[in-house]
């Protein structure tokens, strides 16, 4: 039974006081990202350094293991019936669809501020709109910050809350009709129409609903939803607890803000250092500043500025403080190059970058989940609201395709579909490429499978084909070498070579031109058959 107005306002405020707390720390760390350490911490910078002196560690990790995750898995559909051709061109076809939702929402290249979002706040919603200009579904990865999703006891998001800042010129252009209720007692000529004001929208299987908190929860829109289910899905981080996810480097704010804090205190003391004051003896009376300046005096061994030594200690600590960020951030020194020399072996590197490996794989298991999902809301979307036969061009493992698909014939009610990021999941392309070599030396895998599996895109069949051809034109130009190597033999033994002779020539002559190996062969035993 769908919830009354009241109701859902209800609950998204209890939504909202329940999380406020992991609103504030997300607020926290994504001010700590943009480099305003300040405003988070103002008590911990000295007069005059509003800035940080140091580089931005949580950025700069959270970009580079975002990268890493972000590269997107595989999407095919299976049949269970493997002797089937109709069942196989069934499950092809569907593939291909499913593609084509990827491609057609550029979800690689949401994927890289996406799995950053996902490490950062510890979950990622993913959205399946109706884009009824194309009359297909359209995947769009949210924002965390703002969202509340609610969870059943299954684990299964129920509805999901998102808050959005809008002007006040904003919403009365989004929303003529309830210009006057947005805008206020204050009237259009007397209101600042650049005020921020809070838009929620709720959803859940039954409804959606916007209304705007600070006008007494106005409902702006509220619809019946029309695929009977939410439209969302939440990758959610693991932790020790999946209500209040936490992001990767909330635990390690401080020690960067106390990193930060000690370097503009050795710079500080750097500068006073420089700028000490002078001791002279009793028998200068004055003295010049600056370069060439001379000071008269009996005792010039006395002439020296006060000493202000740093504890090194200060130095000690600042390196304490950054192994322990990268330990709670399970940062790996390697991934920055900085690898010291008595550990350059196999087994010291791999040491060093395993935990980075596990929880790249960790992220990359949980994101399969999650697609997969995703991909049967696209199906039932697209069956249910997009029912007629539409055209499609996309581009599936580096081959083009063009091809016309009806939902209710080429999808007809099978959602299923399997999402993977394959054997070399977690490993970079250098040692993913090394890992398959040597499964495939061991006879573990077939050469298929393992080209199926590589961290980039191709089409397996067409370039096995490539493959194929190009050792077959190796052999046939291997072949010709060969054959005149025995020229000599044959005019040693009283042979004529010149048959042979005149068949290599006609290769060359052809080769010149841009014809192909074979076809030149083949036109060398054409003119033999000729005469």
């Amino acid at each position: 039974m769908a919830l009354s107005t009241e109701q859902v306002t209800n609950k998204v405020l209890a939504l909202t006081r329940r999380y406020a707390e992991r609103d504030y720390r997300m607020a926290d760390i994504t001010a700590v990202r943009r480099g305003n350490m300040e405003s988070v911490y103002p008590d911990m910078f000295p007069e005059g350094m509003s800035r940080p002196m140091i580089a931005n560690f949580v950025d700069v990790a959270a970009r580079d293991i975002a990268e890493v995750l972000a590269p997107l898995p595989s999407f095919n559909c299976s049949t269970a019936n493997i002797n089937s051709d109709k069942a196989k061109k069934f499950a092809d076809k569907r593939t291909i669809i499913a593609n084509n939702y990827v491609e057609f929402s550029n979800l690689q290249t949401q994927m890289y501020t996406g799995a950053d979002w996902y490490l950062t706040y510890g979950f990622l919603p993913i959205f399946v709109d109706a884009n009824f200009d194309a009359m297909m579904p359209h995947i769009r990865i949210e924002n965390p910050m703002g969202s509340y999703p609610e969870f059943d006891r299954f684990g299964r998001c129920v509805s999901f809350t998102k808050k959005y800042i809008k002007t006040i010129r904003e919403l009365i252009v989004d929303f003529p009709e309830y210009e006057r209720a947005i805008i206020g007692d204050l009237g259009r000529d007397m209101a600042d129409l650049d005020n921020n004001m809070e838009l929620m929208r709720y959803e859940d299987a039954d409804q959606v609903v916007l209304f705007l908190p600070q006008r007494g929860n106005l409902v702006l829109r509220k619809a019946k939803n029309p695929i009977g289910k939410l439209s969302v899905v939440v990758a959610r981080r693991p932790g020790l607890d999946l209500d209040d996810p936490r992001g990767q480097f909330d635990d390690v704010l401080w020690a960067q803000i106390a990193r930060a804090r000690f370097s503009m205190l050795a710079m500080e003391a750097a500068e006073k250092s420089v700028q000490a004051p002078l001791v002279l003896p009793n028998d200068v009376s004055e003295f010049a500043f600056g370069p060439d300046s001379v000071i008269r005096t009996n005792n010039p061994a006395g002439v020296r500025r006060v000493a202000l030594e740093l504890p090194t200690g200060a130095f000690t600590e600042q390196q304490l403080l950054e192994q322990e960020m990268r330990m709670g951030a399970r940062y790996p020194e390697g991934r920055s190059g900085n690898i010291d020399a008595s550990i350059i072996t196999g087994s010291g590197v791999q040491a060093l970058l395993g935990g980075f490996d596990s929880q790249v794989k960790a992220g990359q298991q949980i994101l399969a989940e999650t697609f997969q999902k995703v991909m049967e809301l696209c199906f039932h979307i697209d069956q249910t609201l997009f029912d007629e036969e539409k055209n499609m061009a996309c581009v599936y493992q580096g081959a083009p395709y063009e091809l016309s698909y009806k939902p209710s014939k080429d999808i007809k009610s099978d959602y299923s579909i399997q999402v993977r990021y394959g054997v070399m999941a977690g490993l970079d392309p250098s040692r993913a490429l090394i890992f398959s070599l040597q499964a495939l030396q061991a006879g573990l895998l077939s050469r298929e499978f393992v080209m199926s599996e590589l961290p980039w895109s191709m089409n397996v069949g067409l370039e096995k084909d490539r493959i194929d051809v190009e050792r077959m034109r190796d052999a046939l130009a291997g072949s010709i070498g060969a054959l005149t190597q025995a020229i000599p033999q044959m005019a040693a033994n009283g042979a004529d070579p010149s048959e042979i002779i005149e068949k290599i020539a006609t290769v060359i002559d052809m080769k010149k031109k841009g014809t192909a190996i074979e076809d030149a062969v083949m036109e060398s035993l054409r003119k033999k058959k000729a005469k």
